[in-house]
């Protein structure tokens, strides 16, 4: 199985069909011992410890604001 230029692969279909993985599915990436290992997330609510963070950006700038902040840097 090759790696795409992007870092995409494809699940094997008999994979997807043994884990229950359809479309619009989500799953995450654990390493462990040196090894990759896909998990199927159920209920939508990945297991890391980054979850309760998402969504939490306290800023009040528009994206404009932040957008000429970024640019300005160069």
């Amino acid at each position: 199985m090759r790696l795409t230029t992007k870092g995409q692969v494809s699940i094997p279909l008999h994979i997807r069909k043994k884990l229950g993985i359809t479309s619009h599915s989500e799953v995450e990436f654990v390493e462990e011992n040196g090894q990759v290992i896909v998990k199927k997330i159920k209920n939508g609510k990945p297991t890391t410890r980054f979850r309760a963070l998402r969504g939490r950006a306290d800023v009040r700038m528009t994206t404009e604001e932040i957008l000429r902040l970024t640019r300005d840097s160069r």
